[in-house]
């Protein structure tokens, strides 16, 4: 059996917005929103940094492509967990499907056959795809037909809605067809 050889994983990058915030703003004047949300309108980039000082809050610049720039008097800190909030909620609502591998032979007794046509059926249940094979020795490669037909009673022994997402087909040792949930 060959040996894997451990790789860490490479960081995944997270992208944060980078908002400027009070001094670090280099426009003239800004379009100014509140802290309530009512437009406060466009002002000098001093009056607006005072406004936001004032209410105890930041000015962060929310959208610097605009003419001119718009700001928000705002909790900066409040805003960067809002956004790290969403970041995190979309990454949990991405469906994560994993292909898992069922192996089975000609000769392989009927309760083995039943104890693994449960194990793909839980692994349906949970949404993940899986890989059936059927393994050929020897002898076993001059009776591909009783692999085939083995091979599709065990799919249609499967008591869990699914579909047949790639079709039974050759694979060096014997055959293989993968199934996805419904």
């Amino acid at each position: 059996m060959r040996r894997r050889r451990f790789r860490p994983k490479k960081p995944q990058r997270v992208e944060k917005p980078a908002y400027r915030i009070n001094d670090n703003i280099d426009a003239a004047r800004v379009f100014v929103i509140g802290a309530d949300g009512e437009a406060l309108g466009e002002l000098p980039i001093e009056e607006a940094i005072v406004a936001a000082q004032n209410a105890g809050l930041d000015l962060v610049e929310v959208s610097p492509k605009a003419q001119p720039p718009v700001c928000r008097i705002a909790d900066f800190g409040k805003i960067q967990y809002q956004k790290s909030k969403e970041a995190r909620l979309r990454n949990a609502a991405k469906k994560k499907t994993t292909t898992k591998g069922v192996r089975i032979g000609v000769r392989t007794g009927s309760n083995d056959v039943a104890f693994k046509q449960k194990q793909v059926e839980g692994f349906l249940v949970k949404g993940n795809k899986a890989r059936i094979e059927i393994v050929l020795r020897g002898r076993e490669r001059a009776h591909k037909d009783l692999a085939k037909t083995t091979l599709e009673e065990f799919v249609a022994g499967i008591t869990v809605p699914h579909k047949v997402e790639e079709a039974l087909k050759s694979s060096p040792r014997g055959f293989q067809i993968t199934i996805a949930p419904e």
